[in-house]
């Protein structure tokens, strides 16, 4: 196979799946693991792929994220309520995480200026805490998603391997008893599972319409959240079964 062969049938096995592994286009392509990662540094480089930890995922696969400006208005008042909620878990002198969703978004509009250092993989949030004089910001790096206006892939994920934090706040698209935690979007679902692995205690941040639903890649269980913080429109019984599992469940009002 002629190497312009094989670039091409790479970039349409990975439209076709969504996300594939090195080690699956090495078998497939029958050439070494080596010579894959050389090939998908150039589809990358080209536009026609995009990079994840151990592989590769479509650039069509990014398009069922939700544009951001979008997510901001969706449930808005419900968000904004379960941020300020999540506010009163941050204590002076915190390491902490904050993702890229909306409601860690308006966590940073309204956190005090106090003591912190805040980790985060979304550019909306760096710069809504740049004026706050008291908080150190540290920014992932990485790929830039132009539809979340956030840090993802290998070198976003690489970066959270060196830190440690006291608490995180993270979001997602849907939360399910058997599936647990999920996203549309591989690329920030495996940001998303680096961040809650290198944090003490995780806080998720979810409205209401966010139970039930199972989006495209599991990121965790559910079985490793410590608090879930959501609105008043949440199911009684969902919310008895969470806390019946140890997960502390706060309602915000």
């Amino acid at each position: 196979m002629l190497v312009a062969e094989r670039l091409e049938k790479i970039v349409r096995l990975v439209n076709e799946r969504g996300s594939i592994r090195v080690s699956e286009l090495s078998d497939v392509c029958s050439v070494t693991e080596e010579t894959i990662r050389r090939d998908l540094d150039k589809l990358e480089q080209a536009g026609r792929l995009l990079r994840s930890h151990g592989g590769a995922v479509s650039m069509k696969d990014q398009h069922a994220e939700i544009p951001y400006a979008e997510r901001e208005i969706l449930h808005m008042d419900e968000k904004k309520r379960i941020a300020q909620e999540a506010i009163h878990f941050i204590e002076p002198n915190d390491k902490i995480i904050l993702d890229a969703s909306t409601t860690a978004w308006y966590m940073a509009a309204i956190v005090p200026d106090i003591p912190l250092t805040v980790v985060t993989n979304s550019m909306k949030v760096a710069m809504e805490l740049s004026g706050k004089e008291k908080i150190q910001v540290i920014a992932t790096g990485g790929i830039m998603a132009p539809r979340s206006l956030s840090y993802v892939g290998p070198r976003a994920e690489s970066f959270l391997d060196t830190y440690y934090v006291d608490k995180a706040f993270v979001s997602c698209n849907g939360i399910h008893f058997e599936r647990g935690l999920s996203e549309s979007n591989e690329m920030q679902a495996n940001v998303k599972k680096k961040m809650i692995g290198i944090s003490e205690k995780v806080y998720l941040l979810v409205d209401s319409s966010k139970f039930g639903n199972q989006a495209f890649t599991q990121f965790a269980t559910i079985d490793q959240i410590d608090e879930i913080i959501t609105d008043e429109k949440a199911d009684a019984e969902v919310i008895q079964s969470l806390r019946e599992r140890a997960v502390q469940v706060t309602i915000a009002r």
